[in-house]
């Protein structure tokens, strides 16, 4: 063979090695914790166009792919099934010479105002960006945004609720206004919207994300205290993180994560007072959840009739819908302010036995925010369709408080 035939040739393979080679290697390690399709992020440090991404786990002398999204500087996977206490697992992440060609299964879709997370062609949930206008005949001023409603269980049944009734129009699927603020010299109310104190607005959407393990949004909103002579003054900033993980289960179950960002509008800062319920995550729950049809259930044993004013870890949520039982298992993040979080909940002869549920961080004391300093909850809920039990509700938390180790390898 002659040398300008040679030349070409080594070249062809050269290319091809390239687009073949193995980019990161990662180990990721249990611990003393039994795990099921944990949710895992490790550092990913190469600028490379994600579609020529492909990740493999290499188990037993096979390779099987593995879903992933790629965003900013990391890339998340699930450890799909059951990972025992003290096992270890094995990545490769790759880099391909052929791009996708198809959309991955996790979705962003902007309909008219509303952002929806979708696996496919299933709906997770939708963040409302747009102002949505309160039933006919009701104040307009109960106008409102930056609220998400509604949320999927897997079976389709809607989980939240807005606008119920006329004494609590105010209600907004979930949502997350603090109550009982002092804000430069003046006690301000951000929730009950009908005193005209203040009021939670979507001020722009930063990033939308799509890939094969999850999709979600970054979106800011403002808490805007009304003056009482007529002008608005910005208190806070927030940035709401949202991200919708697959379905497991036999799309039975699915998690997603509730992250709150919020940072000081003024150099005075603002002060979150103590109340018994405001801030954190708020949730009003579909009419079809009442005291005859639906449960309450918290981690420390508590149902509807005792858990109002205590603390706990998470708190189940589940009845009977016109699709069939569901419900959701909301988690707070050890790291949260006074966590294990108090909760306000509803005593069952409530309008009808309808349910209003909050975390809320600020029911035992207050929390003063300062400008220049940045503050975060985090939240993690399994929508699930059927029911799950105590014992997997407690294998979640621990895996959402404590993950699994990531080791990126040399």
């Amino acid at each position: 063979m002659k040398v300008y035939l040679i030349i070409p040739f080594l070249i062809l393979l050269l290319h091809h090695a390239l687009y073949a080679q193995v980019i990161a290697r990662y180990e990721v390690r249990a611990g003393n914790l039994k795990r099921m399709n944990s949710i895992v992020y490790a550092p990913m440090k190469d600028s490379t166009d994600e579609r020529l991404l492909r990740m493999e786990e290499v188990t037993n002398g096979k390779r099987i792919p593995v879903p992933v999204t790629i965003h900013n500087d990391s890339v998340s996977w699930m450890l799909s099934g059951v990972t025992n206490a003290g096992a270890t697992r094995r990545y490769e992440l790759k880099k391909t010479r052929t791009p996708l060609a198809a959309m991955p299964d996790m979705r962003v879709n902007d309909y008219a105002g509303a952002i929806i997370l979708q696996q496919n062609d299933r709906k997770i949930l939708q963040y409302n960006h747009a102002t949505v206008e309160p039933p006919a005949g009701t104040d307009t001023l109960y106008r409102r945004n930056a609220f998400i409603h509604p949320l999927w269980a897997p079976n389709g049944a809607v989980l939240t609720n807005i606008f119920p009734n006329a004494g609590h129009r105010h209600h907004m699927g979930i949502w997350n206004p603090w109550t009982h603020t002092y804000f430069e010299g003046r006690e301000t109310d951000f929730w009950n919207i009908q005193k005209k104190d203040g009021k939670v607005r979507f001020r722009k959407m930063l990033t939308t994300t799509i890939g094969g393990q999850w999709c979600g949004f970054t979106a800011e909103q403002d808490h805007v205290a009304l003056l009482k002579d007529g002008r608005e003054k910005t208190a806070l900033h927030e940035i709401w993180d949202i991200r919708a993980y697959r379905a497991t289960d036999n799309a039975s179950r699915r998690l997603w994560d509730f992250t709150s960002i919020f940072t000081c509008a003024t150099d005075s800062g603002i002060t979150l007072m103590q109340y018994r319920y405001g801030g954190g995550f708020g949730l009003r729950t579909t009419a079809a959840f009442t005291a005859q049809t639906s449960q309450v259930l918290t981690s420390e044993g508590k149902t509807r009739k005792d858990a109002d004013s205590t603390r706990a870890r998470w708190v189940k949520i589940s009845g009977t819908t016109p699709e069939g039982k569901a419900g959701m298992l909301i988690m707070n993040h050890p790291q949260n302010y006074d966590s294990p979080e108090p909760l306000r909940v509803w005593p069952e002869d409530m309008e009808g036995g309808e349910l209003m549920f909050n975390f809320t961080p600020t029911r035992m004391k207050a929390w003063r925010l300062n400008n220049s300093n940045v503050y975060t909850l985090k939240y993690r809920i399994l929508v699930f369709a059927g029911d799950i039990t105590v014992e997997e509700a407690d294998a979640l938390w621990a895996d959402y408080a404590q993950p699994p180790v990531v080791v990126r390898l040399p």
